[in-house]
């Protein structure tokens, strides 16, 4: 089973660099075998688009996510991707002018509509307290739920690693 995990966001905007965090601690723990590619996307998000066409069995999306909740509470979501018409298609294609962008779901769209969405994909978000001071650190809250997301994303690794032995 391949699986990605991609770390989504802009480090210089506060808690928006949420992902990059959780994405840089995978990398510097180097705790998975060759299964699990890790992937820092940043703002890229075309640049994570052409990674997964690679081809991945599952991936895991890191990145801020607003719900209203307390800043720092992590949120686990199977997003549901929709099928593309001629006319959403088109407008995914007009809205790729900026390949810099980052929202995960348009990212996810374009994946489905290049036939290079894993089977699974889970969005782990994290309620952010703010991100609008540029150079700001992460907040204390959220950096404390990189380390909860970590734990997260080990437990849905070796979840899909043990239903691929089963199946």
């Amino acid at each position: 089973m391949k699986i990605l995990v991609a770390g989504v966001g802009n480090v210089l905007r506060g808690d928006d660099g949420f992902g990059v965090a959780v994405a840089q601690n995978l990398l510097a723990t180097n705790k998975y075998g060759s299964e699990v590619t890790v992937f820092e996307a940043g703002i890229a998000g075309i640049a994570l688009v052409q990674e997964l066409m690679s081809g991945y069995d599952l991936l895991i999306i890191a990145d801020t996510i607003h719900r209203g909740g307390d800043p720092g509470t992590i949120y686990i979501i199977e997003p549901q991707v929709p099928e593309l018409d001629g006319k959403a298609s088109y407008e995914l294609h007009q809205s790729l002018a900026d390949a810099h962008y980052s929202d995960p779901s348009k990212v996810l769209i374009l994946a489905k509509a290049l036939d290079v969405l894993p089977p699974k994909v889970f969005l782990i978000g994290c309620e952010p307290a703010g991100y609008d001071e540029l150079g700001a650190d992460l907040s204390p809250a959220v950096r404390r739920a990189v380390q909860v997301t970590l734990e997260r994303i080990e437990s849905l690794v070796a979840d899909s690693s043990r239903s691929n032995n089963h199946s």
